[in-house]
């Protein structure tokens, strides 16, 4: 059997969203965590309060942790005027924290989903954001939704987008483990995948196609998302990217102790890989 890469775990800033960047780094270090996800839309914390990105990031650098990205430029793919001063705003806020990388998250309100027409509004989108992202020396994260309503509810789009346009050097995508499950894709892109949102879904009684955000929970035994067996498929495929936590649900925002909650969700992850591969 092949050597897997090695595991390497992420927070984003949602797992916390009430900590200010410092504490929210202090967190990702204690958990031996090396690197994290910004956000801008945090209200009254950074980035959404005006704190300079340049200031997150030396915070970030004192704290020996990497910023992978600044998550999220919305409706990426509704490309106009003022997206494009939009992106570059964040991709300028990427850079100047040392970001990698800028979320790109599409339309999500049931518009644009007529076939030609998503092709071609996301074209438009990448063709336009490509000297952006260039021009700030980042790349772009498409990150498809699982839900029926997106118009970029598959990765498989993303990636003939991607690989049609030869603009596999600015653009990756991101494997949301809680959004692969909902589009029901089976197809994983290995060569083009940058980075694994992780959380799970326990609740027994929401049917698939009800999950929602505010489900998102840690990864548990309980589980329904098989955020194990995606893990494990990407792994074996190749893919080092960090598996950064995303929880939306309220559980989690208010947990007496989110540092053991995700001390545990990460053990039980690592174990859980570990039988697989043994």
């Amino acid at each position: 059997m092949s050597e897997q890469p090695a595991l390497r775990f992420a927070l984003n800033h949602m797992v916390a969203p009430g900590l200010p960047p410092e504490a929210f780094l202090a967190l990702a270090r204690d958990l031996g965590c090396d690197a994290v996800e910004m956000r801008n839309d945090l209200a009254g914390n950074a980035l959404a309060d005006g704190t300079p990105a340049a200031k997150v990031g030396a915070a970030a650098a004192r704290a020996g942790i990497a910023i992978l990205t600044i998550n999220a430029l919305q409706r990426f793919n509704d490309w106009s005027a003022d997206r494009a001063a939009e992106a570059e705003d964040l991709a300028r806020a990427c850079a100047d924290c040392g970001a990698a990388a800028l979320i790109l998250v599409p339309v999500n309100d049931g518009s644009g989903r007529d076939p030609v027409e998503a092709r071609d509004n996301l074209t438009r989108a990448l063709t336009g954001l490509a000297p952006i992202l260039e021009r700030h020396g980042i790349q772009g994260y498409v990150e498809p939704l699982g839900f029926a309503v997106c118009s970029l509810r598959f990765k498989s789009a993303a990636a003939a987008a991607i690989r049609d346009l030869g603009l596999a050097a600015r653009f990756r995508i991101t494997h949301d483990t809680f959004h692969h499950h909902l589009a029901g894709e089976t197809e994983i892109f290995p060569d083009l995948t940058a980075l694994v949102h992780v959380s799970g879904v326990d609740n027994p009684s929401v049917a698939v196609d009800d999950m929602r955000d505010s489900h998102r929970i840690l990864v548990t035994a309980q589980d329904r998302l098989d955020n194990l067996g995606q893990i494990a498929r990407l792994r074996a495929a190749g893919v080092a990217a960090h598996l950064s936590f995303e929880p939306f649900a309220e559980a989690v925002h208010r947990a007496a102790d989110i540092r053991a909650d995700l001390a545990r969700s990460i053990e039980f992850i690592r174990a859980g890989l570990a039988r697989r591969a043994a």
